[in-house]
């Protein structure tokens, strides 16, 4: 066709066809890339629940046209399996799938919101898996460039809510980074609010029906590990777990948050009344859950099955050495030396000290075998076990006949009074318990005894809700302090994120 014709108004409306069908191909063809069909949507309800191979079968097909939230949740799917299943030699097997998944993602349409935001996905699903298998810095390093793609995506196109919800875990998360860690922030420039950060994460479950449970969770999940949980969290988890009765996942977070808020009785019915079937995700931590229950109501032969089934299961290293303590201290506070004393010493042969409590066993072990324990250890076990889950009568009628008299070693001393600190403090008693903390605290200064860093830490705390900010600011301040002892992360955490929270 000549230039004339291509002029002529015949020719102008053939060559705005052409234009606009070309321009209709590039959309669609950007869409593609990133499509958020109803059936991946189903699939990720499905991972949510734990149906994780049910979700994954719905995958096949967008995995094959190179659809980006495909290979995201694909990558979602891996995450849970190897979290829940904690399986090293999956790990190892699985770990080349990160790089693969960015480079695929990475191929994909620049401008849609999606591509930043699955890499920094990819890369946070794999951060956590890292940490769980004790490789920290390279976790670290996904931390951060996730940190940095989000930024980018929330500057590129800032209503785009999904960013949010991952962005908003690492501004609280960096707002409360333990000592430890401060030198990533400090180095690379981080940035990171805890108010901020639940800000986002509110935003996220207000206006994103998709992405609404997760956000919710997370959100719960940081009150509980990180901040303060409250009785208002408390609720909000009762009310998330009502309104998905299938949802496993669920079932589980709702045991251990309520299991950290010593109120491990009603914990004890999520696990009781949790969803079951093959459709599910083996998950095999949920008796270790259950024998811990059961040590605290001091029902021990029955914890002891708990954990038994626990490791016939179980492929990871992460809790066993605490799961064969646990045993030893069932035995052992029935008076059952014989039989105690072998899960003690095959402690030292079995699993990792990634997370504190199999540090704290391994702790305990040495020094059991080194100098011995005394057997006042089981009048403090049985209070410290019955205040965790909220037993507190049973506590407090353990410790009742003693005195910080009663106990000849400087670390028992200061136990007892956190112990009995802590037992008034749960039960809303904050005068009574003060003057228990301050005295840990003194006792425990010269040899910076993990109780001293306890005991300030719950001082900042009830001086924070009685609004004595100078006050609160001291103790969290306190417990940062103590530069050695197995809970230095997480009281860490704690302090730091208070101080956050307090403009510190």
């Amino acid at each position: 066709m000549s230039p004339a014709k291509w002029l002529s108004p015949p020719g102008r409306w053939r060559l705005g066809c052409l234009v606009l069908m070309a321009w209709l191909s590039v959309v669609a063809a950007q869409a593609a890339d990133f499509d958020w069909t109803p059936g991946l949507q189903q699939a990720y309800g499905d991972m949510l629940k734990l149906k994780v191979e049910q979700g994954q079968r719905s995958l096949g097909g967008e995995l094959a046209r190179n659809n980006g939230v495909a290979i995201y949740l694909a990558n979602y799917a891996d995450m849970i399996t190897l979290l829940i299943s904690d399986d090293r030699k999956a790990y190892e097997r699985l770990a080349d799938r990160e790089d693969q998944r960015l480079a695929r993602l990475r191929d994909l349409d620049a401008q849609s919101p999606w591509q930043r935001f699955a890499q920094a996905e990819v890369r946070l699903h794999w951060a956590f898996v890292k940490l769980k298998f004790g490789q920290e810095m390279s976790a670290c390093w996904d931390i951060i460039r996730a940190y940095k793609l989000l930024e980018e995506n929330r500057k590129k196109f800032p209503a785009f809510l999904p960013t949010y919800k991952s962005l908003g875990v690492l501004h609280v998360l960096i707002g409360s980074v333990p000592e430890n860690y401060t030198w990533v922030t400090g180095m690379l420039g981080l940035r990171g609010s805890v108010k901020g950060g639940l800000q986002e994460l509110e935003t996220v479950i207000q206006k994103d029906a998709q992405f609404r449970i997760e956000a919710q969770l997370i959100q719960l999940l940081l009150r509980a590990y990180v901040l303060k949980f409250t009785a208002a969290d408390a609720a909000d988890v009762r009310q998330l777990v009502r309104q998905n009765p299938d949802n496993l996942l669920l079932h589980f977070f709702a045991t251990t948050m309520l299991m950290k808020d010593a109120r491990s009785e009603e914990a004890l019915t999520y696990l009781t009344n949790r969803p079951t079937g093959p459709e599910y995700l083996p998950f095999p931590i949920l008796e270790y859950l259950k024998g811990d229950i059961l040590v605290q109501k001091g029902a021990y032969p029955q914890a002891l099955e708990a954990y038994r089934h626990f490791t016939a299961q179980y492929k990871g290293a992460n809790f066993l050495k605490d799961c064969y303590y646990k045993q030893f201290l069932c035995y052992w506070l029935l008076n059952d030396d014989a039989k105690a004393l072998p899960f003690l010493r095959q402690m030292s042969r079995v699993g990792a000290t990634v997370v504190e409590s199999d540090k704290a066993a391994q702790k305990f072990a040495e020094a059991f075998f080194k100098k011995g324990v005394s057997a006042n250890q089981k009048i403090l076990m049985k209070a410290r076990f019955a205040t965790d889950g909220g037993y507190l009568d049973t506590a407090l009628n353990e410790l009742r006949p003693y005195s910080e008299a009663s106990f000849a070693l400087l670390p028992e001393k200061a136990e007892f009074n956190y112990r009995r600190g802590r037992i008034y403090q749960r039960r809303d008693q904050a005068g009574e318990a003060v003057p228990y903390f301050e005295r840990a605290i003194l006792l425990s200064e010269n040899d910076g005894l993990s109780f001293g860093a306890t005991s300030a830490l719950q001082l900042g705390y009830i001086y924070q809700q009685k609004r004595n900010v100078a006050k609160a600011r001291q103790y969290f301040e306190k417990a940062l302090s103590y530069r050695k002892h197995e809970y230095k992360n997480s009281i860490d955490n704690k302090a730091r994120a208070a101080l956050n929270e307090l403009g510190g």
